[in-house]
């Protein structure tokens, strides 16, 4: 850790000094890219945050966001927030990962929530490679692990292969909690005289330097020479914890609070109080340790786990106190809050001694350059279609990810209206009471499509978050607002800046046509290894809302009309097809009204007479059809225009299969908004027969699931 010669020419023209080695490296992690989003914040203004419904938007541990309520019922919210840990999840992919998850919890228990949901977004290298298989393996159990051990519900998320993962996968977790509007927390110091509390774990030496890590390339040897920057996780303490902060907010004893995260006790303290236009006196000899000797340096930058720092007046510390003992959680009273700089003090000496908005928002913003993508031109390979769709529908990326969802504990808290394994889950929250004077169904759906924008990163993007949108949608709900996890390679490099630039542009436009509020989210850049940077990849984390908790399922009933809701130019740019077989092709493109669309096709899901829905996405109409086949099969034709291979695989965002019994009324209610196209009937059979021009394949569901089941059958 060092902070680099610009920089501290500023630091020293501040203070008006040489900085003490606990100032340098303080600013140095404060001011890495992890931190202060150097290479990103001048491209966020793109985002459209504001809504009725925004209680707290970006700048926050995690944005909060208001339920729709009957006019005479209490004020709902829910909190949303999305993390990165990639760099960790390399060099220890179980405690990287594991750690991942708790930082998101605390993140929503830091504005007073209670965590009731988390969604997982993975990408590896292919999944052919042993190494790939390891990283996932491990990531997996890490999530299953702590989720499982702390009691909150993994409900969705999202798995992706692709080769420029090998060297720098992603793991971004997101988290969604629930509050009332008193409970209400922020991490904004509220006021001179109040104590600061540290409460949880002990400081340990794990993670020091975590910040710096993740703003720096991986490098060949990151596995050996990197694991002392990995947290390691105790998700049994973060379970006390949850319990205590709960205890703690019914008291009313908080004042703010802040989640010991990056760059650990000197990260949280001094964005607290900055953020309040305050400063700090902290002795660091009074925070607790659980190893001997450390310097001053050591306990304001390790990143040890299960850790938050309260502001508590001064006549509730003693209350503070005896909960955390309850709770057999360590407690320290570090300092108090003041109207002057932020000063750390260590063995009887001052070590730190700024501005605290200085320290945690000083840092300059980077000007790059960037070189702007442009799109493949179309060169399409000849395939059989039978070929195709045995290909892409076990293509791992296509496949069942029921190996993943099924370690998780999905419906721990009796919340899980719908399951893993659907387009979107499904919480129901009994607290809120609609105009109907049902509770709301709150749908939650994550993911990315590194095809996508590895092939075109603006229109890639744009169709994430439509995809997004569409998942909820088809479960009946309409969103209420998004999260982003905004991952990159090294932004120095002009033609990865471009790429992250227009995956930052393509998903706030798409977002502000479907009208959903971006209210926080994540950055992470320097996923470069020497294998290479990753695809920009926007991971996209949208809740949306429904009366009730009840939705179609992604299942044929059997009974019913298969329609097709939505349009497609039949381009494959980015599809599955192509990443088996080679070639390329312009991505396709979106809809004109998107908007209203995601409205109709949320009106076609509540109605009676709809028997099931599924969107079609990766893998095209071939997997969705795939998909849908259980007990019940379906007869299906297809005209093959513009190409059979395009009908079949074009990966075109806001589509959905629908199953009713009553299709002259999808189509009244698409009228002048999008297609509606009738494909073919659903039957007893339990196969599917699938004619596109003269081809005709039939499967039965036995052998779909066969194709399906590889990252089962290959990991078992």
């Amino acid at each position: 850790m060092s902070l680099a010669p610009s920089d501290r020419e500023l630091v020293v023209e501040e203070l008006g000094r040489e900085p003490t080695p606990a100032e340098e490296t303080l600013f140095e992690n404060l001011w890495s890219e992890h931190c202060a989003y150097r290479s990103s914040r001048p491209l966020l203004s793109a985002f459209d945050s504001d809504g009725s419904q925004v209680v707290v938007g970006p700048g926050d541990d995690a944005a909060v966001v208001a339920l729709p309520t009957a006019e005479d019922a209490d004020d709902v919210y829910v909190t949303m927030g999305i993390e990165s840990h990639n760099h960790p999840s390399y060099v220890d992919p179980f405690d990287g990962a594991a750690t991942g998850v708790g930082g998101i919890v605390r993140d929503t228990l830091s504005m007073g929530a209670y965590p009731i949901a988390l969604a997982d977004s993975l990408y590896f290298g292919d999944f052919d490679r042993e190494h790939s298989r390891y990283l996932f393996e491990g990531v997996v159990e890490g999530i299953s692990h702590y989720g499982n051990c702390i009691g909150v519900p993994t409900v969705t998320g999202s798995v992706a292969f692709h080769d420029d993962y090998e060297g720098n996968p992603l793991v971004n977790v997101a988290c969604i909690g629930l509050l009332t509007e008193e409970r209400l927390v922020t991490a904004e110091a509220q006021r001179a005289g109040n104590k600061l509390v540290l409460v949880g774990n002990a400081t340990g030496r794990d993670g020091l330097g975590g910040a710096s890590f993740a703003s720096e390339d991986l490098s060949e040897d990151a596995e050996t020479e990197d694991r002392p920057a990995v947290q390691v996780g105790d998700p049994y303490t973060e379970k006390l914890l949850i319990e205590a902060n709960e205890e703690l907010l019914d008291g009313d004893l908080i004042e703010s609070a802040r989640d010991l995260g990056a760059a650990g006790l000197g990260g949280a303290s001094s964005e607290l109080v900055a953020k309040g236009g305050l400063g700090a006196d902290i002795d660091l000899d009074r925070v607790h340790q659980r190893e001997p000797e450390m310097n001053a340096l050591e306990i304001l930058l390790a990143e040890s786990q299960e850790r938050m720092c309260y502001e508590v007046r001064p006549e509730n510390v003693g209350a503070v106190e005896a909960i955390a003992e309850k709770y057999e959680l360590g407690c320290s009273v570090i300092g108090e809050v003041t109207e002057g700089n932020y000063v750390c003090s260590f063995d009887g000496e001052t070590v730190v001694d700024c501005d605290a908005e200085y320290l945690a928002e000083g840092a300059p913003m980077n000007d790059l350059d960037h070189v702007p993508p442009e799109q493949p031109a179309s060169d399409l390979p000849e395939v059989g279609l039978e070929e195709a769709f045995e290909a892409v529908v076990a293509s791992p990326n296509t496949a069942s990810k029921r190996w993943v969802y099924r370690q998780y504990d999905h419906e721990v808290g009796t919340r899980t209206a719908m399951k893993p394994g659907d387009d979107a889950a499904i919480m129901a929250i009994r607290e809120a009471v609609g105009d109907d004077g049902n509770g709301v169904g709150l749908a939650f759906s994550s993911g990315a499509d590194p095809n996508w924008t590895d092939c075109a990163p603006y229109e890639g993007a744009r169709a994430i978050a439509l995809e997004n949108a569409t998942n909820v949608a088809a479960k009946g709900a309409t969103p209420l607002a998004a999260v982003d996890c905004l991952n990159g390679g090294n932004p120095e490099k002009p033609d990865v800046y471009g790429g992250f630039r227009a995956i930052v542009d393509g998903l706030a436009e798409m977002c502000s046509r479907l009208d959903t509020p971006v209210v926080g989210g994540n950055v992470s850049l320097y996923n470069d290894s020497p294998a290479g940077p990753i695809p920009p990849t926007p991971t996209l984390a949208i809740v949306g809302t429904k009366s009730g908790f009840d939705a179609p399922t992604a299942t044929l009933d059997g009974e019913g009309t298969l329609l097709v809701v939505g349009d497609t130019d039949g381009r494959l740019g980015g599809s599955e097809y192509l990443a088996q077989f080679g070639g390329a092709d312009r991505f396709p493109a979106v809809p004109d009204a998107p908007a209203a669309l995601i409205d109709a096709i949320a009106d076609v899901a509540t109605d009676e007479t709809t028997l099931s829905t599924h969107d079609v996405s990766h893998g095209g109409l071939a997997v969705t059809l795939a998909e849908l086949v259980g007990d019940a099969g379906a007869t299906v034709e297809l005209t093959p225009e513009p190409t059979p291979a395009g009908a079949l695989f074009s990966e075109a965002p806001g589509r959905v299969v629908v199953e009713t019994t009553a299709p002259d009324a999808v189509h009244e209610r698409l009228d002048g908004v999008g297609s509606v196209t009738e494909i073919g009937t659903a039957t007893a059979s339990g196969r599917l027969e699938l004619t596109v021009g003269e081809t005709t394949l039939a499967y039965g569901a036995g052998e779909i699931a066969t194709l399906r089941g590889v990252i089962s059958r290959e990991l078992a």
